[in-house]
């Protein structure tokens, strides 16, 4: 049970910790942001670097209709992941980290660790973006200074003060100062993008613009894409405010999904403004061909470009720290003093001081090395791993259909799915080797974080109610169609054994796990014998945890569990009756018993005609309690009176010879016939093996001419004592007649298996 420590920082912001997972929840502020950050954090994002320096470029080389194509594009990607994240949101409690907290919750710790890594790599490089982005702002000073005294300048005498003034402002002032910026540069990034809208050109009165509006250099299309995604990656920036938020499930929705509509109509705008403006040649050959179109455009381009840029790394270095900060606190690093430092908060606020002093130093590294292109392709990749997981944790969300999946904004599963399978297949048409690089490092990282938190939860968590769906509506169906065409369902063995020897006869589930392995499907229930109650109940769920520990087999399609009943009869009795998990019919019932145990015959003997009633094959295995001879082969004994029996023996024998175990195995068929038959029986049993494609040889079938029973059974004990396994078949006749002499008289041989077949089973 968890246990709750709630303590006081101050009067407006109170902490939750949970002692039992380890986790901590974001400050709940009652004086935390409203709606408008988000918004603002997003638009601001969106309408950024690549607005400025890229689209101009992009509509030159691919033209209208292929800009449009980006923008169109883009947002089928990021459309169905601001409806995830603003339908996730409303579900679960969002707390501090974003994108990275909606993944963990809904996907299990270490696979949101696992993307939350990447998606905090992509926040703090994007910082760097935006610095080097917003260089290009001061490309007239750099001219002019090339110009007026031959110095080429680096880049870096602006990019690294504006990136330490940055720090500077929010490590001392903290969020509360960011967003006060944040209003400021929006402000002037709107009037930029208004006097771009109203300025004026002769292209447009000359009426030449009619050429930009074809579809150009379709090969180069995912090249601009990849440079032009982040663009379009802004809208999920407030998100990562969501600890700041005074209610993330109403701000959340609202922020993102207006800042996702309001950047896409605007970016429609300026493609067609470009189109209509300038020759594809002048688009091209500035990376602020903004410039020669806006009123005022020399000034209030690269103001506007500043801007949009210095508020883009705002919202990155206010958004990376917390994704950083919330995965220490999940304690995803290996070190615990690691995670504790990273986690560390400074300020009234709480900021994620030294989670911000990491960004900035991975931000600076990129502002040394960095140019716009690379970096802006670096992003999109991680980007679009992020928005993938978001639509396909929406799209399991509405296809597991869990009853605690109630969200306030609902999406339709369709386009999470199309978000998600775009996502992936844009990675792959942009760079197929980087794409599956990725992957694979996501995948390791993954591997890694589940070696060392192997008590959190993984990949079982996402695909959990999306497999029960997924089995419940199989289930389903196949009842339906078997109902409909009942004489066309392949045979394939789904066996039942009902047992109170459970921890003491080890070798039944090895016969089980035999029959069942990749052909069929086998259920063990453990025989407890009383009345269902609660302290019958409780000692079953222990039999079965305890069963499953001592059985596990990933490859075994053995299902184990427990069947509480006064008495052994009426435990077959309820077993037959139920359903299989498995979606199939259950159609075999297997007894057991230990050789030396004859009273345990009696019990068989008088239940196997209840199992006749319900149409059941039926198996008797005896156990000789001595390790099993594999190299020595499964043995098929098929007398005159397996007439019944004799396909079903095969088939068992082809099945279970298919385990591993039986890899250095063999089967070998005995038949035993009339004198004048021996011919005859040999071609049937050689087209039988032919026709069926079964692996025997003909060297591995003997025919035996028929004698008395007393021989027959002196004869398989002479052929057959030291075979692994030995079946032979019996009919209901024969216990009618003999009772337990049916299965007497084998002391030296090894394990047996007694077939009697319900009806003659067709070998395809």
């Amino acid at each position: 049970m968890d246990v709750l420590l709630f303590y006081i920082f101050d009067k407006d912001i109170i902490h939750i910790h949970s002692t039992s997972t380890g986790t901590m929840s974001n400050p709940i502020n009652k004086k935390g942001f409203g709606t408008a950050p988000v918004l603002f954090t997003a638009i601001s994002t969106i309408l950024g670097a690549i607005l400025f320096l890229r689209f101009g470029m992009a509509v030159g080389n691919l033209g209208f209709y292929g800009a449009l194509g980006i923008i169109v594009l883009g947002h089928l990607i990021t459309i169905p992941t601001a409806l995830a994240i603003s339908e996730i949101a409303t579900n679960t409690r969002v707390e501090g980290g974003g994108e990275y907290f909606i993944i963990s919750r809904s996907f299990g710790l270490n696979i949101g660790a696992t993307i939350g890594i990447a998606l905090y790599f992509s926040q703090a490089i994007s910082v760097a973006f935006y610095i080097i982005a917003f260089t290009e702002a001061f490309q007239p000073l750099f001219g002019w200074v090339l110009n007026s005294f031959n110095i080429d300048l680096p880049k870096q005498i602006i990019s690294i003060p504006a990136l330490l003034g940055l720090a500077y402002i929010v490590l001392q002032k903290g969020s509360d100062m960011g967003i006060k910026t944040l209003y400021t540069v929006v402000i002037i990034l709107f009037i930029s993008i208004t006097l771009f809208f109203i300025g004026q050109t002769d292209f447009y009165e000359a009426g030449n613009y009619q050429k930009n509006f074809i579809f150009n250099n379709k090969n180069q299309f995912f090249i601009w894409f990849a440079i032009c995604f982040p663009a379009f990656t802004g809208m999920t920036a407030g998100v990562g405010l969501s600890g700041d938020l005074k209610n993330p499930k109403k701000s959340i929705p609202k922020g993102t999904m207006w800042g996702t509509i309001i950047g896409m109509i605007i970016y429609i705008g300026i493609i067609y403004k470009f189109s209509i403006s300038m020759t594809p040649e002048e688009m091209t050959e500035s990376q602020l061909a903004m410039a020669n179109v806006a009123m005022l455009g020399a000034i209030i381009i690269p103001l506007g470009l500043g801007a949009s840029t210095i508020s883009s790394a705002i919202g990155s270095v206010l958004v990376a720290p917390r994704t950083l900060q919330a995965l220490a606190i999940d304690k995803s690093f290996p070190n615990r003093k690691i995670n504790h430092w990273l986690a560390k908060e400074k300020g009234k606020n709480n900021e994620p001081f030294n989670a911000t002093l990491i960004t900035i130093g991975i931000a600076m590294i990129f502002v040394l090395m960095g140019e716009v292109d690379f970096v802006a392709q670096i992003i999109s990749m991680f980007f679009m791993i992020t928005y993938g997981s978001l639509c396909l944790i929406s799209f399991l969300n509405h296809f597991g259909a869990s009853p605690s999946y109630r969200p306030q904004f609902k999406s339709h599963w369709a386009i999470s799915l199309l978000g998600f399978l775009l996502s992936v297949w844009v990675m792959f048409k942009i760079d197929a080797l980087y794409t599956v690089l990725a992957y694979a490092l996501i995948i390791l990282l993954y591997l890694y974080l589940n070696y060392i938190h192997k008590e959190r939860g993984g990949l079982q968590k996402i695909f959990l109610g999306a497999l029960f769906q997924l089995s419940r509506r199989i289930q389903l169906y196949m009842q339906k169609n078997r109902s409909r065409h009942p004489d066309e369902t392949e045979w394939r063995p789904s066996a039942i054994c009902i047992s109170a020897n459970s921890f003491s006869h080890s070798k039944i589930f090895d016969l089980m796990k035999w029959i069942s392995y990749k052909h069929g499907f086998g259920t063990f229930f453990h025989f407890l014998k009383g009345y269902y109650s609660t302290s019958t109940t409780a000692e079953a769920k222990q039999i079965v945890n305890q069963l499953i520990k001592e059985h596990h087999d990933e490859e075994s399609s053995l299902y184990v569990d427990c069947m509480i009943s006064p008495s052994y009869t009426t435990a077959i009795a309820q077993a037959i009756q139920s359903p299989s998990i498995s979606g199939m019919d259950n159609n075999m019932i297997v007894f057991e018993y230990r050789r030396n145990e004859t009273e345990a015959i009696d019990s068989i003997l008088d239940n196997i005609s209840l199992t006749r009633a319900g149409n059941y094959d039926v198996c008797v295995f005896s156990d000789a309690n001595k390790n099993t001879s594999f190299k020595n082969g499964i043995h098929i004994w098929i007398r005159p009176i397996d007439i019944l029996n004799a396909n079903l023996m095969i088939l068992l024998g082809f099945i279970i010879l298919s385990h591993p175990d039986w890899r250095k195995g063999f089967v070998k068929i005995f038949s035993i016939c009339e004198p004048d038959e021996i011919e005859s029986t040999r071609q049937q049993l050689s087209d039988l093996v032919q026709s069926g494609r079964l692996p025997i040889t003909l060297s591995n079938i003997e025919i035996i001419a028929r004698d008395d029973q007393t021989a027959n059974q002196k004869l398989i004990i002479e052929k057959s004592a030291n075979a692994g396994l030995t079946i032979i078949g019996f009919r209901q006749e024969q216990i009618k007649h003999s009772g337990a002499n049916v299965f007497n008289g084998f002391n030296n041989m090894g394990d047996i298996l007694f077939v009697n077949a319900h009806s003659k089973q067709i070998i395809e």
